[in-house]
This record gives C-alpha cells, structure tokens and sequence, in this order.
C-alpha cells in the first residue's frame, strides 16, 4: 500500500513496543485501527458524493443537449409544411388549378 515491506513493518513494530510499552500497545493498535476504518469511510462517502454529482451533471448535460435538438426537429417539420405547402403553389402564389 505504501511500499511498506515486512521487514519494515516488522521494524516499526519494535521501535512502537519500545517507545509506548506492552501494557499500552494493544490500546493504541486498537485505536489505530478505529481511525484508519473512520478515515476510509469517510473517504468512500466523499467518493460516493462526488460520483453523484458527476451522475447529476451528465445527466443535465444531456437533458440541454435534447432540448437543443428538439428545436432543429420542429424547424425540419415547418420545412416539411413550406415544401408541401410551396408544391401545391404556381408560380404566381394561386393554388394549382386555378386561374
């Protein structure tokens, strides 16, 4: 994890033995563990935030982008309507088929 071997480990085990004594060792493994096992939730809570905002921003990303597409659609139906509506139509604006 941090490129921490056994021999390393195994040396600072000693110096902690040393330095704090048998009687208080296990307290302060005790308490190590309760730390790292707080630390790493909080980690996974400040992860799981992030991932939902992530979610939350990519989904209104793309909720503008079909916004933006549905209005080329409704101008291509209006085409549509002028083309149809320019096909029935002569040269001088009447109805085809009058006069």
């Amino acid at each position: 994890m941090f490129g921490i071997g056994l021999p390393e480990l195994i040396v600072i085990m000693v110096v902690a033995l040393l330095v704090v004594g048998p009687s208080k060792l296990p307290d302060l493994a005790r308490s190590l563990g309760k730390t790292f096992q707080e630390f790493k939730r909080m980690a996974d809570d400040v992860k799981e935030t992030l991932e939902d905002e992530t979610t939350d921003v990519k989904d209104s990303s793309e909720q503008q982008a079909e916004s933006k597409e549905e209005p080329e659609k409704e101008s291509d139906k209006t085409e549509t309507v002028q083309e149809q509506t320019d096909s029935t139509k002569n040269d001088f604006g009447h109805e085809k088929g009058e006069k």
